[in-house]
């Protein structure tokens, strides 16, 4: 699923400029609309978008880097997110994010799958600590959850992922 830089295109990036005007104060916004397209924040992009608005490559790169909803890496099609705060930590989440590293067969502190349906991320907290331990995927909460509940989710995704090809 690796595209080749020379035929990337830029035209969905240039309605967004221009949507939000090519103003600086808007790049925050931009940068999340060229995240949800690409999944991620591609470095030819982001020096694309600096030329663009005429600003400084280093404050685009600045703000991609400061917050941490973007992302530099490619990201999959579903991100799981497991949370490790306290409340879960306690409650045995490095069972579940073991487990979900196994199912999906993460291995060397890989994140993302080779075939870029999943992408696992740890989390501090996820505010939810009532349901601890919680896990989220594409912002759906599933709290008290065990490594054979993530395992079934895991496994419901891939069906689905796979009824979705199908048709």
């Amino acid at each position: 699923m690796t595209e080749n830089i020379s035929c990337r295109n830029f035209e969905k990036v240039n309605d967004i400029l221009e949507k939000y005007d090519y103003r600086p104060s808007n790049l925050i916004s931009i940068l999340q609309e060229v995240q949800e397209i690409y999944r991620y924040l591609p470095e030819e992009i982001l020096t694309y978008i600096s030329t663009a608005m005429g600003i400084a490559p280093a404050r685009v790169f600045g703000v991609a880097t400061f917050y941490e909803n973007f992302s530099l890496e490619p990201k999959g099609k579903n991100v799981i997110k497991v949370c490790n705060g306290t409340a879960c930590h306690v409650r045995k989440s490095d069972k579940i994010l073991s487990t979900v590293r196994e199912t999906l067969n993460l291995k060397n502190g890989a994140k993302t799958t080779d075939d870029m349906l999943f992408t696992l991320e740890t989390v501090s907290c996820l505010g939810a600590c009532g349901l601890a331990p919680v896990v989220v995927v594409n912002d759906r909460v599933y709290g008290n959850m065990t490594p054979e509940k993530v395992v079934q989710l895991i496994n419901e995704i891939m069906e689905g992922s796979r009824n979705d090809q199908d048709s």
